[in-house]
């Protein structure tokens, strides 16, 4: 080779960002990595990447080049089976034609300098980088082939050619011909990388924002046993884990959300050493399915790896990563740019069910939209021209080979996968709903079935029986008015949160804890604490639940602390006021044991409830459980934006002896910047402010309970519920006591209930009087924001 031709084959350590048009999009981040970050602490595994040129060279020989083309211009991309032949036949000239004798020798060179540097029994992962590849603008993932625990020289070429043919997958042409790059113009570079020995630990994949609403103040990472491509490739449901960045970076454990996956398989080595045969999927243990595949130490040094990474590139990024089994060092594999939420606009679209019907499947929601038509079960890719325009595509797996009928579908359902598999990737960015990991979809629907595909209820995505009415609302909260008070959001479920922090907002002027202990708890906090002599069956019940858990009563408080903390860390620094629980006792009884615990009221809306029930000796147990996970919230994740409401507070005395038990609990008032505020909603609480006052930071009105025991009528009665109105002289005339006293004492002044979104007047007679907040639900914030400043 003379000084100035073109090198077939680089080491990784000598390539740079600026070299993807020699070494594609992901060995150019690997070598950027290598030699930017390695100093920061990130490890990646060594190796090297063959260039364009060699590629280009390679197809060059006898004419190669041109009848590609020749047969590529005749194709129509849309015709699959068409599609399939051209593809297979031009992936098996590809494999016929010989590699060029200086490639063979200068990857013979660098593979055993690699070989020789890794220690004997190192195996060695063989990537394809298209040179179109991860830009910013689009994602190729998952088109090209990889091959993992490959040894020795001869396997290694072979699979270099098997990457090369890889560039003329049927999805990868249909891709290209879709996003508008000429075929001629990509090129592919093989990587040559040491493996990490994943397959005895575990691997997956992270984004430094949330996939599903583009929030990117967090780290989201998924993980599961045994190499990463069960987890791209949709095989398996993965463990769960956000990371808030702004608190990781103070030094705090901020780890606000995790799930347990199923994690049902894992993919391992084999004795085999060619391309094809080298790994094996097998079962995992039932005890290993119960538990996190990464501890908590693991998983804060991914995501500190990931904002190292996102900062050194600048844009908010897709990575891959294996912790090795045998060193148990965490290695990144990967790293390209995230390539659709960060590209999404100020303008807001939010789908909403008009109906429900009956849940045929339910798993992991992709997206956030809602589609709808004939179900149609596809049992392979074989049968992929079964897909029409609008039909429900369920299937047990879907990957990138079927991306040419994905964008047909009106929705997309699976048995298997995850949120970050490439099938997830490809229906975000094609803009389709999709739900992963139903487990039983292709059983529970039937064939040309109408069906509905929610996404827009959360983490969760729901199948529906029938042709469900929805509506999609558009709003460009680009330019809003500025008004007296602030606005403010109502926030029950934690899941939804991360997308409501997109809509402007105050903060969070009110979150039900209840929400999370009836949802994702389900079970009746003595029950927890009292497990040992609850009936067996409760007993298993709550086990299976607190699976993951170091305890039952440890999971009560896990979760408590992950709901609270993503709300939390979703609007930080903003503030985020949290109501302790104010179920009544009516409700507490329908929680799993609550019957063995709760009295049968008369009258429960005025009964053992809020204030009354934290200090009553039969509860002070359970109200701890929600004192240590609202101190761990602020203390120990350091979200100290999060303040703390007590509700329904019926008298002076009461509201000093829930202080006392809260300071006791270590949750005092003015400590750590702690304010308390009280819910304003029985009368007494207006008549009294200002002795009520001594005692907290400020009210939070109720108007929903303070209106009816102001006029002493049952909200729930349809007998009497025609007189329920907010806008009363009488409830006024407590609003304007309980709104002047908080302005002359300097305290927090807010509303949380719903009558300032339903009467426009109202609002603004609020703002008059002095309101510093209102509180809305989240589905109402922008229009109401937009009524209320048109009339200011």
């Amino acid at each position: 080779m003379t000084k100035n031709t073109p090198p077939y084959v680089i080491p990784f350590e000598h390539i740079r960002m600026t070299d993807v048009d020699q070494v594609g999009g992901k060995n150019s981040s690997l070598g950027e990595m290598i030699g930017q970050l390695s100093s920061s602490g990130v490890r990646v595994p060594g190796g090297f990447a063959t260039t364009a040129a060699a590629f280009r060279d390679f197809l060059a020989h006898d004419g190669l080049a041109t009848r590609i083309q020749q047969t590529l211009d005749a194709l129509d991309v849309d015709d699959v089976i068409a599609l399939a032949r051209i593809g297979q036949q031009i992936r098996q000239w590809v494999l016929d034609a010989p590699l060029p004798k200086r490639l063979e020798a200068e990857i013979k060179s660098h593979y055993e300098a690699l070989a020789a540097e890794s220690g004997a029994g190192a195996s060695f992962a063989v990537r394809s980088s298209a040179t179109a590849e991860d830009l910013p603008e689009a994602s190729f993932a998952g088109q090209q082939e990889t091959f993992l625990n490959i040894h020795g020289l001869q396997n290694v070429l072979t699979a270099v050619k098997e990457t090369f043919a890889s560039l003329y997958n049927d999805r990868a042409i249909s891709y290209r011909v879709h996003k508008g790059f000429a075929h001629a113009d990509v090129a592919l570079s093989a990587g040559v990388q040491r493996m990490v020995r994943s397959d005895t630990g575990a691997s997956g994949v992270m984004f430094t924002l949330d996939t599903e609403s583009g929030f990117d103040q967090v780290v989201f990472i998924t993980a599961s046993y045994g190499l990463g491509e069960t987890v791209v490739q949709g095989a398996v449901n993965p463990d769960e884990f956000y990371v808030h960045k702004p608190t990781l970076a103070q030094g705090k454990p901020s780890i606000v959300r995790r799930s347990l996956g199923s994690k049902m398989i894992k993919m391992v080595f084999t004795d085999a050493k060619e391309a094809g045969k080298s790994t094996a999927t097998v079962d995992v243990p039932e005890k290993d399915r119960y538990r996190f595949a990464l501890s908590d130490a693991d998983v804060l040094e991914l995501a500190r790896y990931a904002m190292i990474i996102e900062q050194h590139y600048g844009r908010p990024m897709d990575i891959e990563w294996g912790r090795d089994g045998e060193d148990g060092k965490l290695y990144v594999l990967q790293a390209r740019p995230e390539t659709v939420k960060s590209h999404a606009g100020r303008v807001t679209e939010k789908y909403a069910l008009k109906q429900h019907g009956k849940v045929l499947a339910k798993g992991r929601a992709i997206g956030q939209k809602i589609g709808a038509g004939p179900a149609r079960i596809v049992k392979s890719a074989k049968e992929m021209d079964r897909v029409k325009p609008g039909d429900v595509l369920v299937t047990d797996m879907t990957d990138p080979n079927w991306e040419p009928v994905m964008k047909r579908a009106a929705a997309i359902v699976t048995n298997r996968g995850g949120r970050t598999c490439h099938a997830a990737i490809i229906a975000r960015e094609l803009g389709i709903p999709a739900i992963v990991g139903t487990g039983d979809a292709t059983e529970g629907i039937s064939e040309d079935e109408s069906v509905t595909v929610s996404c827009a209820e959360g983490d969760t995505g729901y199948v529906y029986r029938g042709h469900l009415e929805y509506e999609v609302t558009r709003a460009d909260v680009g330019h809003l008015p500025t008004l007296p008070a602030k606005i403010m959001m109502n926030v029950g479920n934690p899941e939804l949160a991360f997308e409501f922090a997109q809509i402007p907002n105050g903060g969070v002027g009110l979150a039900r804890l209840e929400f999370v202990i009836n949802n994702v708890i389900g079970v009746h906090p003595k029950a927890i604490l009292d497990i040992e002599h609850v009936r067996e069956s409760l007993r298993e019940e709550i086990t299976r639940r607190a699976r993951g858990y170091a305890s039952p009563e440890d999971f009560f408080v896990d979760k408590l602390v992950e709901g609270v903390a993503t709300i939390g860390a979703a609007f930080y620094p903003k503030p985020v006021i949290v109501r302790l629980s104010d179920f009544k006792s009516n409700e507490y009884r329908k929680l799993l044991g609550g019957e063995m615990y709760e009295p049968d009221e008369e009258n429960p809306m005025i009964g053992f409830r809020g204030a009354s029930r934290y200090v009553a000796e039969s509860f002070r147990d359970c109200f701890e459980l929600e004192c240590r996970a609202m101190k761990r919230v602020r203390d120990e994740l350091g979200l100290t934006n999060v303040e703390i409401m007590i509700p329904f507070v019926r008298t002076v005395s009461e509201a000093k002896r829930v202080v006392d038990l809260l300071a006791e609990h270590g949750l005092e008032r003015g400590v750590n910047g702690l304010r308390l505020i009280m819910m304003c909603e029985i009368p007494s609480n207006a008549l009294l402010a200002d002795e009520f006052l001594q005692h907290f930071d400020g009210f939070s009105i109720g108007s929903n309970d303070l209106t009816q025991l102001t006029l002493g009528l049952d909200r729930d009665s349809g007998l009497v519920a025609q007189g329920f109105d907010e806008r009363d002289a009488a409830v006024k005339k407590l609003l304007s006591m309980a709104i002047a006293a908080c302005n002359r004492l300097g305290k927090y002044i807010g509303i949380c209930g719903q009558g300032p979104s339903d009467h426009a007047d109202f609002a603004r007679w609020l703002m008059d009087e002095g309101i510093q907040t209102i509180s809305l639900n989240p589905d109402t914030v922008v229009e109401t924001w937009v009524r209320l400043g048109s009339n200011a």
